[in-house]
């Protein structure tokens, strides 16, 4: 099984599609409301919460589930999944939501 292979497991792709979400969510609120602090979370702020927390368990499972038995196919992935995270962390951070 190669690392493309892996990604067809639901514990490969979904923490990636949740980021991709909640990456998406955050530019379409930029897209229709502007980078300026909001005084309340909107439901914009809870969607991203919720994709973000939810995927944690699931990176979790990935992590204990395929690290020992292929690390050099498993981290590749596991990489992306981080790198996708930060990605939609990014926004947040840099317009201090």
């Amino acid at each position: 099984m190669n690392s493309s292979t892996m990604l067809r497991h639901p514990s490969a792709f979904l923490p990636l599609i949740m980021s991709f979400g909640a990456l998406t969510t955050v530019v379409v609120f930029i897209a229709l409301h502007g980078t300026a602090p909001q005084a309340d979370e909107g439901t914009a702020a809870h969607i991203w919460q919720f994709l973000m927390v939810a995927q944690a368990p699931i990176v979790l499972f990935f992590t204990i589930k395929w690290v020992p038995q292929s690390l050099r196919r498993a981290l590749p992935i596991l990489g992306m999944q981080v790198g996708a995270a930060l990605a939609a962390m990014a926004p947040v951070f840099v317009f201090h939501w």
